[in-house]
């Protein structure tokens, strides 16, 4: 019935030594998560965003709605693109999904 001092204090380092162990699956998940998920997305955002950036006039586009066509204007946040022969169309700079 009676527990030794030693013994008592023994526990008590035991469970918070488990306590910190629980925590190292989930930060390896997190880093696992950050490699292989969220780090390429930040990599593709950001050639994304320099690929917009460089468009000028005359560069051929396909808009992320699936219009192709030629960049004839540009402006700070819409770009001009012909699609046929006199038919332009205005659409956000964002919207360019690739340049061709």
């Amino acid at each position: 019935m009676f527990i030794s001092t030693a013994h008592a204090m023994g526990t008590g380092a035991a469970g918070q030594q488990g306590g910190i162990t629980a925590f190292i699956p989930l930060i390896l998940m997190f880093v696992i998560f950050y490699f292989l998920l969220i780090r390429p997305q930040q990599k593709k955002a950001k050639t994304h965003q320099a690929m917009i950036d460089a468009v000028k006039k005359g560069d051929k586009v396909i808009t992320s709605g699936g219009i192709h066509g030629t960049i004839i204007k540009t402006d700070d946040t819409t770009v001009t693109l012909e699609i046929a022969e006199k038919v332009n169309i205005k659409v956000i700079r964002a919207n360019i999904s690739v340049k061709i």
